[in-house]
């Protein structure tokens, strides 16, 4: 019964992977592509966990299955476990090195400055952000738009993107032999850094930001972590073209909100809300 319910688990998340449909690219359709990568990356998750709080136990399964299918989900429980950790760690990191850069005040923003000479803007941390500067994008950008650059970045803080990328990254990582994995996790990248320049653009140009995007698109990924929000991070493609049009675009109306979408979570935590009748 228990391993039954692992295959099965397995069966739907695979499957509503392959049949789900998204377009990643506006604001207004960030809500089926959360769904589309949480619901069946948490479906297993809540599978495994169910099972650990059932125990290897009970009249409807025999002595080996359920020891079986126990150890597998505790054993798998671990391994996201352990990868939790080690991107916490990765991250520290990352924020302790930072933390040993100069602290300067650029306009109304603390920066810490990092010696480099192409030009980079980052958040990196975890809920409470550090902001990172290049030394190359100081001396790049005029005044006007290093400030769009901030304000941008100062959109994921107010999101508290870090934080949330943090725990989406998690679950990539878990979940990457699910279809779409990576076209879904770059449509959320790229909504992200969409709705930080909609923010940018309430205190400055949005052409300002538009050019100040042109002008950092080769600035390279300075941090391989799970804990940094950056600028430069979907100017690659025709992500950078997408960004600058919806820049360029009057902001839509408020956009459309669907409750009745998130039912749809009810599928991933359907194993939970089962075990109260486990015996």
């Amino acid at each position: 019964m228990h391993l039954g319910l692992i295959i099965v688990s397995l069966a739907v998340a695979y499957g509503m992977r392959l049949f789900w449909r998204s377009d990643g690219s506006t604001l207004q359709d960030w809500q089926p592509t959360l769904l589309g990568f949480l619901v069946p990356a948490l479906l297993p998750i809540m599978t495994e966990i169910a099972i650990v709080c059932m125990g290897p136990h009970g009249h409807m399964v025999m002595y080996w299955e359920g020891w079986l299918s126990y150890s597998l989900s505790a054993g798998v429980l671990a391994i996201a476990l352990g990868w939790a950790l080690k991107l916490a760690l990765d991250g520290y990191r990352t924020l302790r090195s930072v933390r040993h850069c100069e602290r300067s005040q650029v306009g109304n923003y603390t920066c810490r400055i990092l010696e480099l000479e192409l030009p980079y803007s980052a958040q990196v941390g975890f809920w409470n952000p550090e902001l990172v500067i290049s030394r190359g994008l100081l001396q790049t950008l005029d005044e006007t738009h290093l400030q769009a650059v901030l304000a941008h970045e100062a959109g994921h803080r107010y999101y508290r993107d870090t934080f949330w990328t943090f725990w989406l990254g998690w679950l990539r990582r878990l979940t990457a032999w699910l279809p779409e994995s990576d076209r879904l996790w770059h449509d959320l990248l790229l909504l992200r850094e969409m709705r930080a320049d909609r923010w940018a653009t309430q205190s400055v140009d949005p052409i300002t930001l538009a050019e100040s995007l042109l002008q950092v698109a080769q600035a390279p990924q300075s941090f391989s972590s799970p804990v940094v929000a950056e600028f430069s991070l979907t100017l690659m493609g025709d992500r950078i073209t997408t960004r600058i049009q919806a820049l360029l675009t009057p902001a839509p109306p408020q956009a459309t909100r669907h409750p009745a979408q998130w039912l749809w979570f009810l599928v991933a935590l359907f194993p939970l809300l089962i075990v109260p009748f486990h015996y």
